[in-house]
């Protein structure tokens, strides 16, 4: 019987412990996913290593105490005759443990922590600009000197099917749409191993730009213009939604970010630039009418030579 129980609890432990012992998740959460991802971002690696220590630090001290407690009832329970101990007040050494103990785990999280932190909010050295807009209930993208922006909002084939279901409140499956509410008309083109600023703002209320797989979440805020930055290391599409309560369409504002390479990226970012409208040159005078005027100056140099031979006669 009881090797039974425990066999039970040991495969439950051991199904709670796999997504912890995962080394890598997808960029995008999945369903049904419990621990945190990696993401294709550098300050989503830092993200990843900073839960990982906390993680695996508070396993740890959840084991120590949870078994303690377990040996507790177990070794010391009334029907084995155990009898408590009414002297016991307090213990100067235990006090001193479970006070120092917690302490120098604190520090030994902050300094990765703060050196992390510090890190995510360094934009120098940025490579390009792109300006983040909140409205509701769309994204305006600006690539600053570059003359392109556009909106980017829920698409059309997402909205049709959430009107839909409004009416027949039948459930979307992946059949009818597999990014449901999660795609959008036009998405954000970013390129890899490039350092990208961000400067998110808002024309109306509270946003939040997030894409977990870039590692971290910024609010837009109006009047306001906060600061991140990025580096995508994969090519890929990585999605993303609104993270602030915005009004009744915040669930419908999803943001895709599509990395390319270098080379794709410029041929992309040409594509989308306005072309210049060609510079009309100086109509030419018509031929009929610059020959007068060249027989007219003709006359002039004529009888001024003859003025000059009469005054010499009279001479």
């Amino acid at each position: 019987m009881k090797a039974g129980w425990f066999k039970q609890w040991a495969a439950g432990v051991a199904v709670m412990a796999l997504p912890m012992l995962a080394q890598a998740q997808a960029a995008d959460p999945k369903p049904w996913q419990l621990n945190m991802g990696r993401g294709v971002t550098h300050l989503s690696h830092n993200a990843y290593e900073a839960h990982m220590l906390a993680l695996w630090i508070c396993v740890g001290i959840g084991i120590l105490v949870f078994g303690a407690m377990a040996v507790a009832m177990v070794k010391f329970r009334h029907s084995k005759g155990a009898k408590p101990d009414t002297s016991f007040t307090h213990s100067t050494k235990l006090e001193v443990i479970w006070t120092v103990v917690p302490v120098a785990l604190l520090v030994l999280m902050a300094f990765p922590a703060t050196s992390k932190l510090i890190n995510m909010y360094d934009t120098r050295d940025s490579e390009m600009t792109v300006k983040v807009t909140g409205f509701q209930w769309m994204w305006k993208y600006e690539y600053l000197g570059e003359g392109v922006e556009f909106t980017s909002r829920l698409d059309r084939k997402s909205d049709e099917l959430r009107q839909q279901t409004r009416q027949t409140r039948q459930t979307v499956t992946a059949e009818d749409h597999e990014h449901y509410l999660l795609d959008v008309d036009n998405v954000l083109v970013l390129p890899t191993d490039t350092k990208i600023r961000f400067v998110i703002t808002a024309d109306d209320v509270i946003h939040a730009w997030w894409v977990p797989a870039l590692g971290w979440k910024q609010d837009a805020i109006p009047g306001i213009v906060n600061e991140a930055w990025t580096q995508i290391d994969e090519p890929g599409i990585y999605r993303g939604q609104c993270a602030e309560l915005c009004g009744k369409d915040h669930g419908f504002m999803p943001i895709v970010v599509k990395a390319v390479p270098k080379d794709e990226y410029q041929q992309w970012l040409a594509a989308q630039k306005p072309v210049p409208a060609p510079v009309e040159a100086a109509p030419a005078a018509p031929a009929d009418e610059a020959a007068p005027a060249d027989a007219d100056e003709q006359n002039t140099e004529a009888t001024a030579a003859a003025d000059v031979d009469d005054a010499a006669v009279a001479g």
